[in-house]
């Protein structure tokens, strides 16, 4: 008997990578599980619909349940179906991982609004689709797990990403909100921030030594090192921890801050640009660096 057993989850972007790992190892420990995955590039184009049947066909093989659905989480009406797909093949659905994601990076005075909206749409808007597809369930049987997924390039920052940092970081939000909302109805809403050599990390540009010190940390770090902690808060085991921002580097695990105030400055009469200028210097001290994910963790990998 896996610590799954009995329960049904939805996997989005599973057919590769990371969100691969997740449902076969979702499945391994006793879930039936909806391996979606449209099939596009990292780029989000194309459609590949083998891609799912694969991880669907490998968890078979060891004696799993899944089911292959390849529909775009871009669309309400797609997540849906989805949901639906996992209540009509298994009879109900308490998991959602919401995975998905494409790639456009592109430094911000150059990206277009395609470039932009691709990404939101995938990220952002479809991390909320399945939220509020799955939640009516959750709500009424009072109980279900939604894992999203953000990254440090939104929590800390990456140059050329504004599109996928705004996505990510606004997903944050939307799990604490998720989070808040559901807590009445005994459902968990937890976001992770994976370190993981993937298709879409390989995107990332190699121009300089820097970046190609940064790609080839990267390189050691496997999806699979993430799956285990996505597992566990679907378990009943985690049922008391939600609202929380995960980190997974290699076989390091970490909980991230939130924003909270550090430093307040107070003035009777208010405030005036020149009496700003005069109290700048002693706020500076608790700013936050401008820094990239790499800056906030230099150091090796721990696999």
């Amino acid at each position: 008997m896996g610590n799954l057993q009995g329960k049904v989850a939805i996997v989005t972007g599973s057919g590769r990578g990371i969100g691969r790992e997740i449902a076969i190892l979702l499945a391994k420990e006793g879930a039936s599980v909806v391996v979606n995955d449209l099939g596009g590039g990292s780029d989000g184009k194309g459609n590949d619909t083998k891609v799912a049947d694969e991880v669907v066909a490998e968890i078979k093989e060891f004696g799993g349940a899944a089911i292959a659905n390849d529909q775009s989480v871009t669309e309400l009406e797609n997540a849906e179906n989805i949901v639906n797909t996992a209540v009509e093949e298994f009879g109900g659905i308490d998991i959602v991982v919401n995975n998905a994601g494409i790639l456009r990076d592109r430094m911000v005075f150059k990206m277009s609004e395609e470039e932009w909206d691709a990404v939101i749409a995938v990220h952002l808007k479809g991390s909320f689709n399945m939220t509020r597809a799955a939640s009516p369930h959750f709500k009424e049987q009072k109980s279900g797990r939604f894992i999203n997924f953000t990254s440090t390039s939104g929590l800390i920052g990456n140059v050329g990403q504004a599109n996928y940092a705004a996505a990510k970081l606004g997903i944050a939000g939307l799990n604490k909100i998720t989070a808040l909302d559901m807590a009445r109805y005994n459902v968990t809403a937890n976001a992770v921030a994976p370190f993981a050599w993937s298709r879409l990390i390989g995107s990332i540009p190699t121009d300089s030594d820097k970046e190609k010190a940064r790609v080839d940390k990267l390189k050691k770090l496997s999806p699979a090192h993430i799956a285990p902690l996505v597992a566990f808060l679907c378990s009943d085991e985690a049922a008391d921890v939600s609202g929380q921002i995960f980190g997974v580097r290699g076989k390091e695990i970490m909980v991230f801050s939130q924003p909270r105030p550090i430093r307040s400055v107070y003035k009777e009469e208010g405030w005036s640009i020149e009496s700003l200028s005069e109290i700048k210097g002693s706020l500076q001290g608790s700013f936050t660096p401008l820094e990239v994910s790499a800056d906030v963790f230099p150091y090796e990998p721990l696999v």
